[in-house]
């Protein structure tokens, strides 16, 4: 049933005046960097492992049971209470915290460290039941039931009074306690219903934007509000867009601001938290918070909690079926090696290191089909978050429950309470083999053939939103676009590391950058980028940059001009196709199949052209270009084949021109360096076989690698 929200027009005003008067912690701003990574004390490996308990789904008397196991296994630590808010609170001001003291006396009797979880994502019925007003609304502005998770109102001012209280006991009771070493704050933070609809968020938005735009003049400029008579004569008049309340598509640019507003919203709430612990704990406590799934969560932004958090860790459910993988006949059981390379090097790139809160040890229960995991393949996971730097790894979770939403959830240790499980045998090898690694003395300079490909990833999320909104051709992923890529660089062995525009782009840093489908530009980058250029940088841009100014608008000016100089060919128009009827282009003699996007170039003297359209009506065009600027280069693809075999093949030359070493690896074939070892792992359905070195050293597995192997060498 529908909650009536906006009866009562007296409601917004009520909204307003709390919101103005309540102590919310926002900011707009792109925090600069911290200091020096924190020493994370999970354990003596170059990749602690842990898991994750719930000392509250469990008879206490089995408490001791199992943590002793956990610690026999291998395990070096634990991750307790981020669910656990109506056991600490059972009743609104009777707090229980007698059951952590105990876990965590347990837990520092066996040598387990601890991390420690804001219960943020579950408020207690007590407190939905007193206050519903802090319930998320859906899209179909229907207020989300008690009963799930993630369905709170994270920056309601009557919630945050709660969450005060609950985290200032937690940082004075256990903010030096020697078993807990750091903090998650909340879990895998967004809005349950992706975007809030409450009336909390109807009021707040109208102040979000004046606080941007200072007058409502300048959000009318800024909209467009022209188009279609949407002009605004107040703040208080915009409502939230939503696609279910209009007769077409609305307001992008109102669109893309409210996502900007959603990441802000989860931003806050997050600082908010942050600053609660940071006044009780232990300046050795470290906070994170584990992102996920970026592409499903488009409003989610680590990067604007740089500041507030030690480091950002990620979370990553491989076999869910949701996800890109190889696509052959074992692709289901072996999961998508490009996703957790992808959500690892984000979550790095954030403060400089990370680590995986959470890892499958088997089956799963909530993907499309829940495949049983080729065996060794969990085995290979954990050996890719360790080659990809992960400074820890947690598996999610020590024991399959037996009771709630993720009963055939797989864990560490069986239904019976005592059994490993199939996966738990892989977790016990793979610590043991880390293990092995941490005792030897090697040499840990990095390769110069790996440190002279690093590429940097431009990177702000408002681009793939405002694709989304404007994909142009119905087959337009612009996440698809930016794994293609990603998957090109990962083929080529690249460490990637994904920069914001505010940042410093030295080309001594990032020899290589990657700027794909960046649609919003100003002038301010398109200048940094022609200086990172002049400066020796190789910078690889795709189509559709420069497409627009920050707010969404088309250039007032011929199509993506104001990019024209630094690419050097103009770029006159573009053009689509249907899937059935593809376009050709030519490279080299090669052809190449297209259909999704297509600029056609008209370069300027000096600018050589490397592919040209090779039928319709504007044959003989350029399709790729590429010229050298000062002591660097620029390459312009303008043209998304349909198996991006072009594409890759122009990067792999861009680098090989420049005088680097790339690997030539099948898809979904991994090569890293990590603290003096080269690791490769094969999420392929195919055996593959790397030619080696004759003076390697092989320390783990065999040339030959079968899918789901691993083989770990230097």
């Amino acid at each position: 049933m529908k909650d009536h929200l906006f009866s009562n027009p007296c409601h917004l005003k009520i909204c307003i005046k709390i919101l103005l008067s309540a102590a919310l912690v926002i900011s707009m701003s792109f925090h600069g960097e911290r200091n020096d990574p924190k020493p994370l004390d999970l354990g003596n490996s170059l990749m602690p492992v842990g898991a994750y308990y719930y000392p509250e789904h469990w008879p206490e008397e089995e408490w001791e049971r199992d943590l002793k196991k956990m610690a026999e296994l291998g395990f070096q630590f634990t991750h307790i209470g981020e669910f656990a808010w109506s056991r600490m609170e059972p009743e609104e001001g009777r707090y229980d915290f007698s059951w952590v003291d105990r876990v965590l006396e347990l837990a520092g009797q066996y040598g387990l460290k601890v991390i420690l979880c804001t219960p943020t994502p579950t408020p207690p019925a007590w407190l939905t039941h007193k206050h519903p007003e802090i319930l998320a609304v859906n899209e179909s502005l229907v207020r989300q039931q008690h009963g799930g998770r993630l369905h709170a109102i994270y920056d309601h001012p009557i919630y945050l009074r709660y969450v005060e209280k609950i985290i200032t006991l937690l940082g004075e009771r256990y903010g030096d306690h020697p078993s807990v070493v750091g903090w998650q704050l909340d879990n895998e933070p967004h809005f349950g219903p992706i975007y809030d609809y409450s009336e909390f968020a109807v009021a707040r938005f109208p102040v979000w934007l004046q606080k941007k735009y200072r007058t409502i003049d300048e959000l009318n400029r800024s909209w467009g509000t022209s188009f279609w008579s949407q002009t605004y004569n107040t703040f208080e008049q915009i409502p939230l867009p939503n696609k279910n309340t209009k007769a077409h598509a609305g307001n992008p640019h109102a669109w893309l601001d409210f996502a900007r507003f959603t990441a802000d919203r989860l931003a806050g709430a997050l600082r908010f938290q942050a600053e609660l612990l940071r006044k009780t704990i232990s300046e050795d406590q470290w906070i994170t918070t584990n992102y996920a799934y970026y592409k499903f969560l488009p409003a989610t932004d680590p990067f604007l909690n740089k500041n507030d958090l030690d480091f950002a860790s990620h979370t990553m459910y491989l076999t869910s079926g949701h996800l890109n993988d190889e696509g052959g006949s074992l692709a289901f059981r072996l999961g998508s090696g490009l996703e957790l390379s992808f959500s690892n090097e984000l979550a790095r790139s954030v403060n400089g290191y990370t680590g995986i809160m959470e890892l499958q040890p088997g089956q799963i229960n909530w993907g499309r089909i829940n495949p049983q995991p080729l065996p060794g393949a969990v085995r290979m996971w954990g050996w890719h978050a360790f080659a990809l730097g992960d400074r820890f790894l947690c598996t999610y979770r020590f024991r399959q429950p037996l009771f709630g939403a993720e009963q055939t959830h797989k864990g560490i240790i069986e239904t019976d309470g005592v059994s490993l499980s199939r996966g738990g045998e892989e977790y016990r090898q793979l610590i043991g083999e880390i293990d092995s690694l941490s005792r030897l003395k090697v040499e840990k300079r990095i390769p110069e053939r790996y440190s002279s490909r690093k590429t940097a990833f431009l990177w702000n999320p408002d681009n793939l939103i405002d694709i989304g909104n404007h994909r142009h051709h119905a087959d337009f992923d612009p996440w698809q676009h930016i794994y293609s890529y990603y998957a090109h660089l990962k083929s080529m062995g690249c460490a990637v590391t994904f920069v914001r525009e505010q940042e410093d782009l030295n080309p001594d840093q990032y020899p290589f950058m990657v700027v794909a489908a960046y649609q919003l530009m100003s002038r301010e980058l398109i200048a940094k980028l022609r200086q990172y250029v002049q400066q020796g940088g190789h910078l690889i841009m795709s189509c559709r940059s420069g497409k627009k100014d920050p707010n969404g608008h088309l250039w007032k000016a011929r199509n993506q001009e104001p990019i024209w100089e630094l690419i050097g060919a103009s770029i006159p128009e573009f053009d689509h196709l249907p899937a059935a009827y593809p376009g050709m282009v030519e490279s080299n003699g090669e052809q190449y199949k297209w259909y999704q996007w297509g600029d056609w170039l008209e370069p300027f003297k000096g600018t050589k052209i490397l592919a040209r359209y090779a039928d319709q009506f504007y044959k003989g065009a350029a399709a790729v270009v590429s010229r050298q600027l000062g002591r660097g280069s620029v390459t312009y693809i303008g043209v998304y084949t349909r198996d991006g075999k072009l594409e890759k093949k122009i990067i792999n030359d861009t680098y090989r021109q420049a005088g680097r070493v790339v690997e030539e690896l099948p898809p979904y074939v991994f090569l890293e360096w990590r603290d003096g070892f080269w690791i490769m792992v094969n999420y392929s359905s195919r055996a593959y076989e790397y030619p080696l070195d004759e003076k390697a050293n092989v320390l783990i597995g065999d040339p030959l690698l079968k899918p789901g192997g691993v083989i770990v060498w230097n």
